[in-house]
């Protein structure tokens, strides 16, 4: 029935406990937040809030009502360690968004829930993530799709589930600004997750094509402390073979990188662009 694992009790437990942190993070974010004020977050929870208004049934209780057909196939597709990890999550969002519901929301301006909201559900889903874990919902819908078809853009499918629920939450609640604080906070979220997941510090990656290149290469070590690559390449117009020079440096190296670079050779072709991040001597070690 399970894919066989190798187990590491210690870190099943470290994920375990970072499940649970992560489920409550989002429950705050969503009972203190987005609930109070009509938002949704998208996915079965944007659903959950529908049926919390129109049928007064609890949210946490509609959502694991909701994730027990996605569990049932998720039992034969999935790791055991994986099922467990998810079924903890979604068990503990739902209690922990029941039990945070009875507090008195933290802000009834829907520009601030939505914001806030947003950044708190993001931060809590990144943690989720961080473990390997889920919470239910779409996640695991997107995790049970690619076992069928790994080759399945799940974002696309995930971005349109969010559509639907967004569009369903302005129809029952009658209130266009009720969607649009909910996109906003549906965008912040997945920004917040790709910020902790790739950091917010964007390396420059630089690359510079000359005939002078291991001039170049030689001042960028002694004076800037870079390390650099050589790549080789054509020039197509040309049909000549060039050495390129590649340098990952952070911000404050690019002016000296460049004024190197056309001190020794006025004519060399430089193109700078951003690194999401970089991993190694220099930069982070993880």
């Amino acid at each position: 029935m399970f894919v066989k694992e190798k187990y590491n009790i210690r870190k099943i437990i470290v994920e375990i406990i970072g499940t649970v942190v992560g489920a409550f993070v989002m429950a705050f974010g969503i009972s203190l937040f987005l609930l109070p004020n009509k938002l949704s977050s998208g996915g079965l929870s944007g659903v959950a809030t529908i049926v919390y208004y129109l049928l007064n049934i609890p949210m946490g209780t509609t959502i694991l009502i909701c994730n027990i057909p996605l569990f049932v196939i998720a039992v034969y597709k999935l790791g055991k360690t994986f099922f467990v990890k998810s079924l903890v999550g979604t068990i503990c969002l739902s209690v922990f968004i029941d039990l945070l519901d009875k507090l008195p929301a933290l802000t009834e301006d829907r520009f601030l829930a939505c914001i806030y909201g947003g950044i708190i559900i993001g931060i809590g889903t990144a943690i989720i993530l961080k473990v390997d874990s889920s919470t239910g919902g779409t996640d695991l819908i997107s995790y049970i799709a690619r076992e069928y078809r790994p080759t399945m853009r799940m974002s696309n499918v995930i971005i349109m589930i969010d559509i639907v629920i967004v569009t369903l939450n302005i129809i029952c609640f009658r209130i266009i600004e009720i969607g649009l604080y909910s996109a906003i906070a549906i965008y912040l979220m997945g920004k917040i997750i790709d910020i902790l997941f790739e950091g917010i510090y964007f390396t420059k990656l630089i690359l510079i094509v000359s005939d002078k290149n291991q001039e170049i290469a030689k001042e960028i070590g002694d004076k800037v402390r870079r390390g650099t690559t050589g790549l080789y390449g054509k020039g197509m117009y040309t049909q000549n073979e060039k050495l390129v020079l590649m340098c990952a440096a952070s911000r404050g190296d690019i002016g000296k990188v460049k004024l190197v670079a056309r001190n020794i050779d006025p004519k060399c072709f430089i193109i700078i662009t951003n690194s999401r991040e970089v991993v190694g001597m220099g930069f982070k070690k993880t």
